[in-house]
């Protein structure tokens, strides 16, 4: 395993952990089940191409991609949040598939199946990022910029009241909070993080294309969530890295001692995945140890 296939994989990881805590937004603070976080990647990555592929700057294309996929949150949040559980559920899955086929079936603008390819590295002034390592310290000073906001927001009184309407929404109704507003904002922040992310990963990969941004993304970031603990900023992050960098670790020691066809990685990644899943559920709900670990640190720190 090289450095710059290490790199790669802290890259696509610091990517994610974006994806983890934006979603933990909605899902640990607000009490929302959002199935479709993956629409909003796509979203950004999209929007970041198309701009940078007619010559803008990844400087401005990054923060458009962001504000365009918070826009379609605004958009979905007006029409689905009035819906709850289940039905919630579906509405945001149904909206992660509705970008999909549109993005498949728009050739004109996103060359349907074919995708986008040779999409520009960034670039600033004389600068291209070029190498792993160029990408790394890029998308680590995004990461932790986008980290920093984001847990401003959440220790906020903003954030406070979203824990206060997830855990009793009639009682915060009563205090007079305008509960509507305060999950429509909160889906507005993490699609616009989420919009972020794509941008980084359109840039880094150089190619997409609809089906890179299935349900299956939507799922595996919800299980970031699920194995960091709701309401776990530091969690996320971690796991993150691990459901990233694991399932690659795993199938390098594999294919070391049991050589297994290419064909065959993706379904490597996805067993890994699932059990991974299956002990944060069966041995601890609350974050797989993840929380427990991050929370006695912090307790030795003080």
């Amino acid at each position: 395993m090289s450095g710059d296939y290490l790199l790669s994989v802290l890259n696509i990881a610091l990517i994610y952990s974006i994806l983890a805590v934006s979603l933990n937004l909605v899902i640990g603070f607000a009490g929302l089940l959002n199935l479709g976080h993956a629409a909003f990647f796509a979203i950004g990555a999209y929007t970041s191409a198309l701009l940078t592929l007619v010559g803008i700057p990844f400087g401005i294309a990054l923060p458009f991609a962001g504000i365009l996929a918070a826009l379609f949150g605004l958009l979905l949040g007006a029409t689905s949040l009035k819906l709850r559980g289940d039905y919630l559920a579906l509405a945001t899955l149904g909206f992660g598939e509705i970008v999909r086929i549109v993005l498949k079936n728009w050739d004109g603008l996103t060359r349907g199946a074919l995708g986008l390819v040779h999409i520009p590295r960034p670039s600033f002034l004389q600068f291209t990022v070029k190498s792993p390592f160029d990408y790394f310290i890029l998308y680590f000073i995004i990461a932790l910029v986008s980290f920093f906001v984001m847990k401003k927001i959440c220790n906020s009184p903003f954030g406070r009241t979203l824990k206060a309407i997830r855990d009793d929404e009639i009682a915060a109704t009563s205090l007079g909070k305008n509960v509507f507003r305060y999950k429509v904002t909160a889906l507005f922040i993490a699609a616009f993080f989420a919009g972020i992310a794509g941008s980084m990963f359109a840039h880094v990969i150089t190619y997409i294309e609809p089906n890179s941004f299935t349900f299956l993304e939507s799922t595996i970031i919800v299980a970031m969530v699920v194995l960091g603990g709701v309401a776990n900023i530091k969690g996320s992050v971690i796991a993150a890295f691990v459901l990233i960098g694991f399932p690659e670790l795993f199938k390098f020691v594999v294919q070391v001692w049991i050589p297994f066809p290419a064909s065959a990685q993706a379904g490597i990644k996805m067993l890994v995945y699932g059990l991974l899943i299956i002990g944060a559920m069966l041995y601890q709900p609350e974050g797989w140890g993840i929380r427990k670990l991050v929370r006695k640190k912090s307790e030795g720190n003080a």
